[in-house]
């Protein structure tokens, strides 16, 4: 007698076609036509690997991958110490502690591209209006106007908005230490930062691995911050591969090209995320 498919395999089944026809259906044509010079419309030829090899020859490309790397090492470093240090203090027997960390998850609950136009408006117009106000000369011009620092800004507000995903993270692993390790150790008399470095960051690990990828990967593929606050200027100074494959693939007629510079860059990040699990979860073993 023939058996029947399990009910469970109908109920998965809806989700299965639309992850198949909304994600890996448009990956593999985008991957098809990163062969080719399709332009967005009208005919097209296979070029081969022409895409790929102009990629490492594009200096708008290489500038891309420049901006994109040096804002994604700063964010990450920067989000894990900020989050890793308020969670520290919301998890302490503090008052209103409840309260703080739903105040501190606030950022995360509200839209990028809302909170950058607001910090575009305080970065564009208040900084420089208090700075005028107040004989501060070097902050009088907006530091979005500037190709040397307006990514600083950009670090700003994107640390400020991503810390809170990170501190509710830290504040989970701090929830699994058991109370009795603080305790035998202010018996031994440890100082409380030899207590934060021999019980707290070690048992954090797991924790800590999963923010530094995860943190990483989402700086890598910036975008909303970027066109709330700069749109990629002054210039290309501020453009990440993100928006650039975007505003060349499909405003700029090189459909195919980006293509190939999605491909490359996805190689690049899922690289990137075995290579950090890889060394993180040394250092966890090691424990």
């Amino acid at each position: 007698m023939k058996k029947k498919p399990s009910v469970y395999v109908w109920m998965l089944l809806p989700a299965v076609i639309l992850f198949f026809s909304f994600h890996t259906l448009p990956v593999l044509q985008g991957i098809f036509y990163s062969f080719t010079n399709f332009r967005g419309y009208g005919v097209w030829e296979f070029v081969g690997f022409d895409n790929y090899v102009r990629v490492f020859n594009d200096r708008n490309a290489l500038n891309a991958y420049g901006f994109t790397f040096q804002f994604a090492i700063v964010s990450t470093i920067l989000v894990n110490i900020i989050s890793l240090v308020i969670a520290l203090g919301l998890n302490a027997k503090i008052k209103f502690h409840k309260t703080l960390r739903g105040i501190y998850f606030m950022p995360n609950i509200l839209s990028i591209l809302i909170v950058g136009f607001i910090f575009n408006y305080i970065f564009s117009i208040f900084i420089p209006e208090i700075a005028e106000n107040t004989g501060l000369t070097g902050l009088t011009k907006s530091i979005l106007g500037s190709p040397d620092h307006a990514w600083i800004a950009i670090v700003i507000v994107a640390v400020w908005q991503a810390a809170a995903f990170n501190t509710i993270l830290y504040l989970a692993g701090l929830a699994t230490i058991p109370r009795d390790l603080y305790e035998a150790s202010a018996l031994d008399g440890a100082s409380k930062w030899q207590e934060f470095w021999k019980i707290t960051f070690p048992l954090i690990a797991p924790f800590f691995t999963i923010n530094m990828v995860l943190a990483m990967k989402n700086f890598l593929m910036v975008f909303d911050h970027i066109v709330a606050l700069t749109g990629g200027g002054p210039g290309r100074a501020t453009q990440s591969i993100s928006l650039l494959i975007y505003q060349d693939g499909f405003a700029g007629g090189q459909f195919a090209y980006q293509s190939a510079n999605a491909v490359i860059y996805f190689i690049v990040i899922v690289t990137i995320s075995v290579f950090q699990i890889r060394i993180l979860q040394k250092r966890e073993v090691q424990l």
